[in-house]
């Protein structure tokens, strides 16, 4: 009987060994600081299990590489940063409207431009949301542990497999290189999601058909004898270029709906000292175990003080927030730029509570400190 393992390991060699539980079979990308590690570590256990891992020339080709082999049937994986995830953008938004699952890690640096490669941030948040052009649903999933960083890239893949999209990982530099304890799950406690396929011997097999009660067509893999044609154009059921504008429409309102009429099953959160705070902090990837600190400290002198984490940036959790602004008066939003994810927040809030905004972009994390000192500045 296979046992747990228990393991010293960094950030981003958790991410390469949750995709593999996952089931990636495939990974296409170009190094860049500070996500190499995960390409160095994909080349080496890929082939041990059956999977093929390439190098590009550059991060376009990787994205473009990952995709087509998802279009093979392959579990599919490329890692980048800032400067990378620019460059993706374009085929990221094919990938969107073609509805090819894969996932994207992006190890969020120091920038704009070339920046500070091996310092932290959290720059990326809305290049996720807003990155590539056009119409298009987000998902996006934020850790802030080595152990996190494992079970959220299994979620990755299972969202990325379940609704026919790309999915964002967004790590921060000091996820991805610190190390830490980690329980690695035996397979069997693991739940894995495949996407669905069509019937062999289906002989009416459309592309994009989507069955009745769904949102979600059936994908089947190039090479297993099916006929159908993939496009960045707006296409019909059989996956073919449509200038039709009702038929725009209707598959517009579908990909945006597959997302947006799931958000219980997409979203997750983790709430701390909530029940009688008045006064939260919001905060996500390493921000958020600053964060926790702060807020035990300033409970112990005896502020109604809780700590509200997104693990799903996108999509923004804005049920659960709305539902604090019963108690909660104040919310600090904490992160590693210079206002990003406060916008999200203002706009969900509307007015209801005060907003107040702590971010750092010179390379350094925010420290328990100085978000204890601006929880005591506004309350």
């Amino acid at each position: 009987m296979k046992v747990k393992q228990i393991k010293l390991m960094q950030g981003n060699e958790a991410c390469v060994e949750g995709a593999l539980a996952a089931g990636m079979k495939f990974f296409g990308g170009y190094p860049i600081t500070p996500s190499t590690e995960i390409s160095e570590i994909s080349a080496l256990k890929l082939p041990r299990v059956g999977g093929k891992f390439i190098q590009m020339e550059d991060e376009i080709a990787g994205i473009a590489a990952t995709i087509g082999a998802s279009l093979t049937g392959l579990k599919s994986m490329t890692a980048t940063s800032g400067p990378g995830f620019s460059l993706k953008q374009e085929n990221i938004g094919y990938a969107m409207l073609a509805e090819i699952p894969c996932v994207i890690v992006d190890v969020q640096r120091g920038g704009p431009s070339t920046g500070m490669p091996t310092a932290p941030s959290q720059s990326d948040i809305m290049q996720a949301k807003w990155g590539t052009h056009g119409d298009h649903p987000v998902i996006a999933l934020s850790p802030n542990s080595v152990s996190e960083t494992f079970h959220l890239t299994i979620r990755a893949f299972n969202l990325a497999e379940k609704y026919r999209t790309p999915v964002f990982l967004m790590l921060d530099e000091v996820v991805a290189h610190m190390r830490e304890k980690i329980e690695i799950p035996v397979a069997s406690e693991l739940e894995i999601f495949d996407r669905v396929r069509p019937e062999e011997n289906d002989t009416k097999y459309m592309a994009y058909k989507v069955p009745a009660n769904h949102l979600v067509p059936p994908m089947a893999s190039f090479g297993d004898g099916f006929d159908f044609h993939v496009t960045g154009l707006m296409h019909d059921e059989f996956g073919f270029p449509s200038n039709d504008t009702d038929n725009a429409e209707k598959l517009m309102n579908r990909i945006m709906n597959k997302v947006n009429d799931n958000i219980n099953d997409i979203v997750d959160y983790e709430e701390s000292f909530i029940k009688d705070a008045t006064t939260i902090v919001l905060a996500y990837g390493i921000t958020a175990r600053s964060a926790i600190n702060a807020v035990k400290t300033a409970r112990e002198r005896g502020h109604k003080v809780g700590l509200f984490r997104p693990t799903t940036i996108w999509p923004s959790p804005e049920k659960q927030i709305k539902k604090l602004l019963k108690n909660v008066k104040k919310i600090i939003v904490a992160e590693l730029n210079l206002g990003q994810y406060v916008l999200e927040i203002e706009r969900i809030v509307a007015g209801q509570a005060e907003v107040f905004f702590l971010g750092k972009a010179n390379g350094e994390i925010i420290t328990p400190t100085e978000i204890l000192t601006k929880i005591e500045e506004v309350i």
